[in-house]
């Protein structure tokens, strides 16, 4: 498994429809996390339906099935 080294926070879910123009982030311990999709401008291009296709890597890490960048737990926290 590969972590970021000192992080022990992860990513349970993803949601786009929570808050439009905005990604609800669940994590691991809990919280909740509402980044605005401007800060992320891929994200914000894809088509909704494309953002539904999520997928967390080794719970620190989620990517989309069309798109070949991949976003770390400390991505997400960085902008929050």
């Amino acid at each position: 498994m590969c972590k970021i080294k000192g992080v022990t926070l992860g990513i349970k879910d993803l949601n786009f429809k929570a808050h439009r123009g905005k990604m609800l982030v669940r994590l691991t311990d809990g919280r909740e996390v509402i980044i605005p999709l401007s800060f992320f401008p891929d994200i914000k291009q894809m088509p909704v339906k494309e953002r539904e296709k999520w997928m967390v890597l080794d719970d620190q890490y989620f990517t989309f099935e069309n798109m070949t960048r991949v976003y770390s737990v400390l991505d997400l926290l960085k902008v929050a």
